[in-house]
């Protein structure tokens, strides 16, 4: 997965994360302040008709005075207030939204009509505002006492519906997603501009220049950056640096050992070859190591002759004599063939050992030369075995 697409993902899940947590926060928050704000509106309310009421319930207990009405009726048309219920000091019903309860005591009255809570008797003996959430309803049941120099002359129970407040929060609640959308694009954009200026497009340009790496320089073509992508190319450098100084002496020594092996085959066909014979000497993949004859042709990118560019037209009875040597190591193998427009009787060696180089001496006689020459020449060359070196 791409390092933009992980960032990507990590952000958005956090970001989700913190407006989750955010969101609840700011949900209860809203809610508290809202319906804080309700309660305190509506007893506000209440008080500012308090003595309205207080004065008619003064003068008499027992009917309602038209002031009271009046002010009963507003209160009970607002639009937050759901039910109304007042009663006086003996516990009788002063004004209900159906006139047939009017006069009736509160325990006739609480058999036809089922309160949701007992916040009237809470606020009767508390002498003080009591306000009660309803349960599974979006109501508060509040019930206000209605005093006079200490003195108790009746009670205000109002149902109030929340139902405003909710839309109140849920607009709240919409502003605050918009908003933090917002501040997450906000936040999210220079991020993501950091990020891929700074770390995914570094990145991508160290993975080019690894990718152009000549072999035969091994030269990291990277700016210096001091930064830790800076410090992994600088690391990589030293790398290759290591890499190209062991190769260097890799060559050398394969060098070295090549001139040494040659000085010994030189050394060992001098001394049991004849001048009138023509040897050579390949290696396991039939590339020429060693002449004792002149020779020309197209050398491969390591310098070295293939058997094909050295051999004339008769290389097919060559080719296939080196074929048989190789599948019988140190064992000579014999044929007549013509090299170079002369007939000539090859002989063939593949010389192995466990452990060691596998070579290929392939002799070129003459049919003019004398048989003994021939045979002592070449148990020499039999019993003659390649130096012992590891290869570079």
């Amino acid at each position: 997965m791409r390092l933009s697409v992980k960032w990507f993902l990590w952000f958005s899940a956090i970001g989700l994360y913190a407006m989750f947590l955010g969101g609840i926060f700011y949900y209860n928050l809203f809610k508290w302040t809202f319906d804080e704000k309700l309660k305190q509106e509506v007893v506000d309310m209440v008080r500012l008709y308090a003595p309205t009421l207080i004065n008619g319930l003064s003068r008499n207990q027992s009917v309602i005075t038209m002031e009271e009405f009046t002010t009963i009726d507003k209160v009970a048309k607002d639009e937050r207030v759901a039910a109304l219920l007042y009663l006086n000091k003996y516990g009788e019903v002063r004004w209900f939204k159906d006139p047939k309860y009017l006069t009736w005591t509160f325990e006739q009255f609480t058999k036809e009509v089922q309160l949701p809570t007992d916040s009237i008797e809470q606020a009767w003996f508390a002498k003080s505002p009591i306000i009660l959430p309803v349960p599974n309803m979006p109501l508060y049941d509040i019930a206000i006492p209605l005093s006079l120099r200490g003195d108790k002359l009746g009670v205000l129970n109002l149902q109030v519906t929340r139902e405003g407040v909710v839309k109140v929060i849920n607009r709240a609640m919409r502003k605050y997603a918009i908003g933090a959308i917002g501040v997450l694009l906000l936040l999210g954009i220079p991020l993501y501009f950091f990020l891929h200026q700074f770390v995914i497009n570094p990145l991508l340009g160290l993975r080019d220049a690894v990718e152009g790496i000549s072999f035969k320089t091994l030269e990291l073509k990277f700016p210096l950056r001091a930064d830790e992508i800076g410090d992994v190319a600088n690391v990589f450098n030293l790398f290759l640096a290591k890499v190209k100084t062991e190769i260097d002496t890799a060559e050398v020594k394969e060098k070295q050992r090549g001139a040494s092996e040659a000085r010994w085959w030189q050394s060992i066909l001098m001394a049991i070859v004849s001048k009138s014979h023509r040897a050579i000497v390949v290696d396991e993949d039939n590339s020429v190591l060693y002449t004792n004859f002149p020779i020309a042709g197209n050398a491969t990118q390591d310098g070295k002759m293939h058997l094909l560019d050295v051999i004339d037209s008769q290389q097919q009875e060559v080719l296939r004599l080196v074929g048989v040597a190789l599948d019988r190591p140190n064992q000579i193998v014999e044929a007549d063939t013509t090299f170079r427009g002369e007939p000539c009787h090859v002989k063939a060696v593949h010389l192995e050992e466990e452990g060691e180089l596998r070579r290929t001496l392939i002799l070129f006689e003459p049919k003019h030369s004398t048989q003994a020459s021939k045979d002592s020449a070449w148990s020499h060359a039999r019993s003659a075995a390649p130096p012992k070196t590891k290869a570079g």
